[in-house]
C-alpha cells in the first residue's frame, strides 16, 4: 500500500498537495483531492485552464495526450469535449471511466468540504473576464480568504488584485532573479519558486521584505527538512506529508 512520507516536524511550515495527492491518485482529478483532503495538508493546489467555449477544467498540460486518452489541446476545445475523454487511472496505463477533467467548482467544493486551503494556479494568460469569473467561482464555493491564487504569468495576479485587492496571491517562477524581491514587494506578492532555487540567505531576504515563501515540488524528505530548517512557509510535494 503506498503512504506519504511522513516529516516529523515540520515547524511552521505548511504542506501543500501538488496536484492533490498526486503521488498516490492520478494528479488533478477529484479522486486525488479527496485523499488530501483526508490528510494533514495545510492546502490543495490545482491547475486551471479556460475552454474554448469559456468554461473552466481542472488539468496541467496544455495538450491532453500525457494522460487521456485522445490529444487535444485544452484551450481549442469544448468543455463537452475534454470531460468527455478518459483519463488514465492511477499507477496504470489503462483508462477509465471513473476520472474526468474536474470543474473548477467541483475542486473548490473539495477544497471547502475538507477546510483546505485551495491553492489555484492560472494557467496561461488569461482575459480579465476570465480572471473575474475564476475569482467569483470560487467565491461561490469557499471563503477568499482560504484561496491562494498562484501563476507564472504575473499580470493574471495583478489582474487578481484589481479584482480583490487584498486577495492573497503568489508568483510563480523557476529562478531567483535580482529584480525578483523588488518585483514582488512593489505589488505586495507573495513567491512560489522552484525549491532547489532557493537558499537559506534568500528566504531570510523575502522574508524581510514581508514576503512569504512557497516553493515547488519537493518530493525529497532530506531537502524538505533542509527546507523548514530555512523557514519557508510552505512546501508544495507530491508525497510528502
Amino acid at each position: 500500500m503506498l503512504t506519504t512520507g511522513m516529516i516529523a516536524d515540520k515547524k511552521a511550515t505548511r504542506m501543500v498537495a501538488h496536484r492533490g495527492l498526486s503521488g498516490i491518485e492520478r494528479e488533478n482529478t477529484l479522486p486525488a483531492f479527496v485523499a488530501a483532503g483526508n490528510r494533514s495538508y495545510f492546502g490543495i493546489e490545482c491547475d486551471v485552464h479556460v475552454t474554448k467555449d469559456g468554461k473552466y477544467l481542472v488539468y496541467h498540460d496544455d495538450r491532453t495526450n500525457r494522460l487521456c486518452e485522445r490529444d487535444m489541446a485544452l484551450e481549442e476545445s469544448t468543455e463537452a469535449q475534454l470531460r468527455a475523454l478518459r483519463i488514465k487511472d492511477s499507477g496504470s496505463e489503462a483508462y477509465t471511466d471513473s476520472l474526468k477533467l474536474p470543474y473548477l467548482s467541483e475542486y473548490i467544493a473539495v477544497c471547502a468540504r475538507y477546510g483546505k486551503t485551495a491553492v489555484v494556479e492560472l494557467k496561461n494568460p488569461m482575459t480579465a473576464e476570465h480572471i473575474a469569473n475564476i475569482v467569483r467561482i470560487c467565491e461561490e464555493g469557499y471563503s477568499l480568504a482560504d484561496v491562494v491564487f498562484i501563476s507564472f504569468c504575473f499580470e493574471n495576479l495583478v489582474e487578481v488584485r484589481k479584482i480583490k485587492p487584498e486577495q492573497t496571491v503568489q508568483f510563480l517562477c523557476g529562478e531567483y532573479t535580482e529584480d525578483l524581491l523588488p518585483r514582488l514587494k512593489e505589488h505586495r506578492f507573495d513567491l512560489d519558486i522552484y525549491y532547489k532555487a532557493l537558499t537559506k540567505e534568500r528566504v531570510a531576504a523575502m522574508h524581510a521584505a514581508g514576503i512569504r515563501v512557497n516553493c515547488w515540488t519537493c518530493d525529497d524528505k532530506a531537502e524538505a527538512e533542509e527546507l523548514i530548517s530555512w523557514g519557508v512557509d510552505y512546501i508544495t510535494t507530491n508525497i510528502l506529508e
